[in-house]
This record gives C-alpha cells, sequence and structure tokens, in this order.
C-alpha cells in the first residue's frame, strides 16, 4: 500500500466528527484538516483532533495539506466545491445528497474523470456489516425470488416542530426528500437498481412559524424490474424504524439499518402444531444473536463501533480502498450517485401540487431591540411577543433569513459573526435593549471557553462599545448547586465551586461572571435564568426533564417525584420583556421559575391524559449514573486518550434532578412578573398547544 492520504473535512457541523473519526480509524487516511467559513466552528473541531484550521477553502487548496477532501457542507454547495475541489487535483468525498440533480451529480464525474481522480458518494448505511450479509444471502437465492421490499425512514425530525427552521432542508418541501431521501433510495438502487416511480403522496402536514407547512409523511410507490417497492418517511414524533424489509418465496429477510441487524423467517417442515412455535423460535434466537453480537462489539470498541459509527468507518475504508486500487467501490462511485439521483428527481417531479406560500407584509422595520440567538426556541418566542407589544426587532443569525417572513415589516434578520466584535458592536448600534441568548454545545472545557464564554464577553464588549440602553443575558438555572433536597434556591444563592460541573453550566456560570465585571465598567446588565422551559415550538423530548431514549421512553433525572423548576416560554418572553422596560431591574438577576405545582411523572401523566399517547417513564439513580460516566470519562481519557474528558461531580448529577426548590418572589415584586398559576391553563399551553408529537 502507498503511503498515507492527507485528508482534510470542508464543513464544520454535526457531521463532521463522524467522518473525522472514520477517517482516522482508516488504514492509509491521515486526517490533517478542516475549512469551514466560520472560523470559530473550524477552530473548535481542529483543537478536538489536534488539526489545522482554515476559514478558507481556496487558501487550504493553495497550501497543498491534503490530497482528499470530505464535503459536508449545505448540499446547494455541493457542485462547485466538489468541481473546484476535483480540478484541483483531489480525490473527493461528498456526504448526501451529492447534489441536487442528475446533472450535477454529472458535472461531478466529469470533473473526476478529467482530474484522474475518485469521486465517492457518502451512502453510508451500505457499509453496514448486516446490510452486506443480507445482499450475500439475496446473491445466494437464500431469499428465493423476492416480490417486494419495503423500506422505511421513520425518525423524528426535530426541526419540523422546534427549529431551528434557517436550515437548508427546511427551506422548501423537495429539501425533505433530497436531505434523507438518499438512505431508503441508495439501498433500494444497490438492491434492485434503477427505479421507476409510480406515485408519490404527501401527508400529516405541519405549519411552521410564518405560515408555510411541510409534509411529515411521504408515500412513495416504484417497482424495480419485477419487484414492488415501497418507500416511507415518517417524521414526526415516531418509534423509529429504519428498516429494509424483503419477502421472497423461501424467506423473509427484515435489516434494521439503524441498529446494524438482520432476522431473517423462514417456513418449516413442521407439522401444523409445532410449526409456529419453531419459527417463532428462529426469530428470537435471530435476535437474541444479533442483540448480544452488537453489544459486545460495542462495549469492546468503547462504543467507537456503534452502529451509525460503523457504517461511516466501513464506507470511507471502502472509498480509500478503491483510491489506493485505482477501482471504485461501485456502492459509493459516481454511477451509483447518478441511479440515486435519478430515483428522487422522478420522485419529486410526481409530487402533488404542493400548498401555496402565504402573503408576506411589506415594511421596513425601525428596530430598537436586538436578540441575539432569535432563531431558537425561547428567541422565536420573544421576537413575537415583542412584535405582539409594539417593538420593531432586529435578529441576529449566522443564516440569510429567520423564521419570522411573517412578520417582515416589524423583524429584520442580520448576519454577523458572534466572533466579530467590531460587527457586532456595529449592529448594537442604536439600540434600546439587546437580548443575549445565544448558546453553543461544547465537549471540552477549552472549547466552551472559546466558543461560550469568550463569545459572552465579546457581546458584552460590544454592547459597552456601541452604548445601548440595556443588555439583557439569559444564563441557566443549571449553574446553581441543586443537589440538596432541603435548599431553596433564590438570586442570592452562590454558585460555588464550578471546576466540577459540567461544561454548560460552568461556561455559563463564567459567562455571567465576566459580565458583571463588565458591569463594574458601566455595562447596563440584567441577567435571567430561565427554568425547564414549556411551550409552543419547545420539543418533546427535553433533555432537562430526563435521558430520552427515543420518542417513546424518558429516564427522569432521579425519582422524577420532586417539584420540577417549570415556566411557559411564554411566561419567560414576558419576563424578558419587563426587564427591558423597568428600571428596577437594572443590575440585578431573575430567576424566571413558575410557581411550584409539577413534578416529572405530573408531566408525563398529563400528557397521558391529554393527548392518549403514554410514554414508557423510569426514574434513575443519580449516583450510579454518577459512577458510569466517571467509569466512561475514565476509559476515554486512558484507553481512548482523549484529553479533555472529564467526569462530572455527584453533586452536578444529583443537580440534575433540580432536587432544591426555588423562590419566585423576587421576578414578581420587583417586576410585577405573573407566570401562569393555573394548573389546567398550564397544561393547556404547555402540552395541548405545543403540538408535541405533530
Amino acid at each position: 500500500m502507498t503511503s498515507d492520504l492527507r485528508v482534510a473535512i470542508l464543513g464544520a457541523g454535526y457531521i463532521a466528527s463522524w467522518h473525522a473519526d472514520a477517517i482516522r480509524a482508516t488504514p492509509g487516511a491521515q486526517l490533517v484538516a478542516v475549512c469551514d467559513p466560520a472560523r470559530d466552528a473550524a477552530e473548535a473541531l481542529a483543537a478536538s483532533y489536534g488539526i489545522q484550521a482554515f476559514a478558507d477553502l481556496d487558501q487550504m487548496i493553495a497550501a497543498q495539506v491534503c490530497d482528499v477532501i470530505h464535503i459536508l457542507t449545505p448540499p446547494n454547495l455541493h457542485r462547485d466545491l466538489a468541481v473546484k475541489c476535483l480540478n484541483a487535483g483531489l480525490h473527493v468525498m461528498v456526504e448526501k445528497p451529492v447534489a441536487l440533480s442528475v446533472a450535477e451529480v454529472e458535472d461531478m464525474a466529469v470533473a473526476a474523470e478529467a482530474a484522474g481522480r475518485q469521486l465517492g458518494a457518502c451512502h453510508n448505511f451500505l457499509g453496514l456489516p448486516s446490510y452486506e450479509k443480507l445482499r450475500r444471502l439475496r446473491d445466494a437465492g437464500d431469499l428465493g425470488v423476492i416480490s417486494s421490499a419495503q423500506i422505511n425512514w421513520s425518525l423524528p425530525l426535530v426541526p419540523l416542530r422546534s427549529g431551528p427552521y434557517g436550515l437548508w432542508l427546511m427551506r422548501q418541501t423537495q429539501n425533505l426528500l433530497l436531505e434523507l431521501g438518499p438512505h431508503p433510495f441508495s439501498l433500494a438502487t444497490d438492491l434492485f437498481g434503477p427505479l421507476e416511480i409510480e406515485h408519490v403522496s404527501l401527508g400529516q402536514w405541519i405549519t411552521l412559524p410564518g405560515g408555510e407547512q411541510r409534509p411529515q409523511s411521504w408515500r412513495i410507490i416504484a417497482r424495480a424490474g419485477n419487484v414492488d417497492v415501497t418507500i416511507a418517511l415518517s417524521l414526526v414524533e415516531t418509534f423509529d424504524d429504519r428498516s429494509v424489509s424483503l419477502r421472497g418465496s423461501s424467506a423473509m429477510a427484515r435489516l434494521d439499518y439503524a441498529a446494524d441487524t438482520l432476522v431473517v423467517t423462514r417456513d418449516n417442515t413442521a407439522d401444523l402444531v409445532m410449526n409456529p412455535l419453531i419459527k417463532e423460535l428462529g426469530k428470537s434466537g435471530a435476535h437474541l444473536r444479533e442483540g448480544l453480537r452488537n453489544a459486545v462489539r460495542q462495549a469492546a470498541s468503547l462504543n467507537q463501533k456503534s452502529p451509525y459509527g460503523l457504517s461511516f468507518r466501513n464506507t470511507v475504508a471502502a472509498f480509500y480502498q478503491g483510491i489506493h486500487s485505482g477501482t471504485p467501490d461501485p456502492r459509493f462511485a459516481p454511477n451509483a450517485a447518478r441511479t440515486v439521483m435519478a430515483g428522487i428527481t422522478d420522485a419529486l417531479d410526481r409530487l402533488p401540487r404542493l400548498p401555496g406560500i402565504p402573503a408576506r407584509p411589506s415594511g421596513t422595520p425601525q428596530p430598537r431591540v436586538m436578540v441575539i440567538g432569535g432563531t431558537g426556541f425561547i428567541g422565536r418566542n420573544l421576537t413575537r411577543r415583542l412584535v405582539e407589544q409594539g417593538h420593531d426587532v432586529r435578529v441576529l443569525s449566522r443564516g440569510r433569513g429567520g423564521p419570522f417572513p411573517d412578520l417582515a415589516d416589524h423583524v429584520e434578520t442580520v448576519g454577523v459573526s458572534l466572533r466579530d466584535e467590531d460587527g457586532l458592536a456595529e449592529v448594537m448600534t442604536g439600540m434600546d435593549c439587546v437580548y443575549n441568548l445565544a448558546k453553543s454545545t461544547d465537549k471540552s472545557w477549552e472549547a466552551a471557553l472559546e466558543n461560550d464564554v469568550a463569545t459572552t464577553e465579546r457581546i458584552g464588549r460590544a454592547a459597552l462599545r456601541a452604548g445601548v440602553g440595556r443588555l439583557v443575558h439569559t444564563g441557566t438555572i443549571a449553574s446553581y448547586d441543586m443537589s440538596a433536597a432541603h435548599e431553596t434556591i433564590t438570586e442570592a444563592t452562590e454558585f460555588g465551586q464550578m471546576e466540577a460541573r459540567n461544561i454548560y453550566a460552568r461556561s455559563k456560570a463564567e459567562g455571567e461572571r465576566r459580565l458583571i465585571a463588565l458591569s463594574a465598567q458601566g455595562l447596563p446588565l440584567v441577567i435571567a435564568r430561565p427554568g425547564i422551559v414549556l411551550g409552543d415550538g419547545g420539543p418533546l423530548q427535553h433533555w432537562g426533564i430526563g435521558r430520552w431514549h427515543g420518542a417513546g421512553a424518558v429516564r427522569l433525572w432521579g425519582s422524577g417525584r420532586n417539584i420540577l423548576p417549570f415556566v411557559l416560554a411564554d411566561d419567560v418572553s414576558d419576563g424578558l420583556i419587563l426587564m427591558m422596560t423597568r428600571p428596577e431591574a437594572l443590575g440585578e438577576s431573575f430567576n424566571l421559575i413558575g410557581d411550584a405545582m409539577f413534578s416529572g411523572r405530573d408531566y408525563f401523566d398529563a400528557i397521558r391524559a391529554r393527548t392518549g399517547a403514554r410514554l414508557r417513564v423510569s426514574g434513575s439513580n443519580l449516583t450510579a449514573l454518577w459512577a458510569v460516566d466517571a467509569l466512561k470519562q475514565g476509559l476515554k481519557r486512558h484507553a481512548l486518550r482523549k484529553k479533555g474528558a472529564k467526569a462530572a461531580s455527584r453533586a452536578d448529577w444529583k443537580s440534575r434532578g433540580h432536587l432544591s426548590a426555588f423562590d419566585n418572589r423576587k421576578p414578581k415584586e420587583l417586576l410585577g412578573w405573573a407566570p401562569e398559576a393555573d394548573r389546567d391553563g398550564f397544561w393547556r399551553r404547555a402540552i395541548d398547544e405545543a403540538h408535541l408529537f405533530w
């Protein structure tokens, strides 16, 4: 084998870490760089893997640091970026969807041929061991003559209900199939070849903020030769069913490609009474075997070989083997990408008539209020409540727009990097109030210092320079030690020692500390700490309540019988607006917690009573969870050499149960805040009007 290929990643979003880990596990490949126009994202990923960071693709190409590049950007950029990289002499792997049309795939394939380089399509589920076994069974004739296939992608798509709504896949109905369709279509076309689409139906529509509608159910009827193929996508809060079922004359096979398990059901020659028993025992044995195999593999690899992670490892390894051998793996080659895209394009051509886009208001907002993080759950609610009360709002967003098209005459969206202090100061100039609801999700304290704490301090400095009337900053109640059931927390309660706390709680506390230091220099500061926020636009799977295992099962933090600091999103927004208008608020902090009424178990009992949905709810021993996490972090640090891995304290884990009570008198007395106090009214707004399912 030749020397290692130097590999760079283009795009530092969620999927980047899966590619990075797969590259590192691939013989003959060396991860060396990451590029993203958002330099903070590039540097955060680079720090995690000890590689170079670039903010400009042309600069990275000119630096000649890599031989291969993985393109992980939004799909509308894939074609042009891939052609540029291929023309520069780089091999290219492209995340799905490879392109937006067959013509775009062809442009990329032509560029690869001309450059003498390989172009790979990351249809990762084709790399699963159980899928490869399914293909062998089909090829050997063990299933008999296959007559039909059912391919399901049933998985909740959170952005449809709680955002962010500015993502590429949310911009048009077609983008949903372009983004998710490559998974089932690649499985279908790899098994049976090109698809002839016969019918497409859409259902279970949801209305997005601003009035546009999106379908959450897709039914695609197709044919591949003599095989009937049905592809079903369900994006509501549903049981996870990502599967391929093949029905043949000799057996039926069901591949769960989310779990990497394959179960084959066969007829047998036993007498009538024993026949069904033997058939069911055979399925039981197969389930046991598959479950044990996966458990042993994941335990032995310290979860480095989860089904999803393994799918990337095998796909990336096959691509690099193709480069080294000079013969591409046909599963991931341009011809396969063409066939997949042809099927998706045919399906999109058969879409029924889609709902029209609602009429949009015209006008030029004159904002005096600014919301940073205005496209998130609380930020969206706050922006709309501000407009209802007569304010024009400037929303800071990375994207080209926000979820406010119906408020275009009152809301303007501006794009400024949170790392650009001069740009922040410029857009803050003239603002009576700036709300900071920005947060980051970091895996190490070093990353949190850079992405969350430094950003918070930068926003504070920019607000001071711009002379804003008031900066209202949202911290979190998670920074408190809530591990003692006999304690009552008020705004005067100290956070205490934060070194052994979880990264989020610690970084938000440090951000507050730095803003308070700036207030001594004249920054007009108010701090808000919301509780567990419920309401329209919030997710069913709220991790402040417990650890979720799909949409139907949750393990509560602790017993779930203590009263939780619930609060409605509308009430949080009303409290934040009062902090802008009341002179008494300046220099103060407020815990925005609703009246003490409900436990975690009460919440799920109310969901069942009001929606009919029974979720599987169990309690947990927080000390046991702490011990397991301490062991896991130790293994990460020593066995996997992840130096940033560090276990949180036992008190920190107990704090997740919100064992301490809260006193919410301060915002009531000082601001005149009046959170929902009626029990039925609370549930109506938290459940009935929250669209938790679909």
